[in-house]
């Protein structure tokens, strides 16, 4: 299936580039200079995932991205912010009102490709059609439409923080995560935030998962994974 992705940037040789690149990587690729045009685009055919400058002349790409998370047909569409401004603050920001990453500019577009197939990869596991999974021979059940986890058939309360974490680990089992791309990943959190935070997160969800705690595992000096 090819992705679509919508791209706002007020540089036409930046369009041009994204177009032709995201294109040859088989994308089919929206890109405009106007955020009039961009928001009716975007509003009467959803993309799979929005491109969006932060500096638009006479109009602010962070209020772009409050719009467009309010608004029901778009709040699902992940927004990967593109920028010149590199202050933590404004990526915080960016990320509170909903962003899933943040490059900035000048940037690379390899990079960028990565970046795109790492957020689509992440949506994918929480999308409706895996919104449910059944893991460690049906003892352990994640729903994240309902926002719940359910050990042995029963229902344990996580926070958000404990339930994001263990959706990460849990949609590819085995692969390590770093602390960084778990603080990525929680980005309600603020990623002002330090790393040992997770540990804390961690200690935390292991004591609720009871006799199932050995499924989150550590790697010394890596991270943590989640090992059925």
């Amino acid at each position: 299936m090819v992705r679509t992705i919508a791209v706002l940037d007020d540089e036409e040789d930046i369009l041009k580039l994204l177009r032709t690149y995201l294109t040859k990587a088989g994308f089919k690729v929206e890109a405009l200079a106007e955020p009039e045009d961009f928001l009716k685009t975007v509003a009467h055919h959803p993309p799979d995932l929005i491109l969006l400058d932060l500096m638009l002349p006479g109009t602010d790409g962070l209020e772009i991205c409050r719009h467009l998370k309010k608004r029901p047909e778009t709040a699902s569409i992940p927004i990967i912010m593109l920028t010149a401004r590199a202050q933590e603050a404004d990526r915080v920001t960016g990320l509170e009102l909903g962003a899933d990453d943040y490059v900035t500019k000048p940037f690379s577009l390899r990079e960028l490709e990565a970046r795109i197939k790492a957020v689509l990869r992440r949506q994918e596991a929480v999308s409706p059609g895996s919104a449910r999974k059944i893991l460690a021979g049906g003892k352990l059940v994640i729903d994240s439409e309902q926002h719940e986890v359910r050990v042995n058939g029963q229902p344990i309360e996580l926070s958000l923080a404990e339930f994001k974490i263990l959706e990460l680990l849990a949609s590819r089992p085995r692969r390590v995560f770093s602390r960084d791309e778990i603080l990525d990943h929680l980005w309600g959190q603020e990623k002002v935030v330090v790393t040992r935070t997770v540990d804390v997160h961690i200690r935390h969800l292991r004591q609720k998962l009871g006799k199932l705690s050995s499924l989150i595992q550590s790697v010394r000096g890596l991270g943590y994974k989640f090992e059925e």
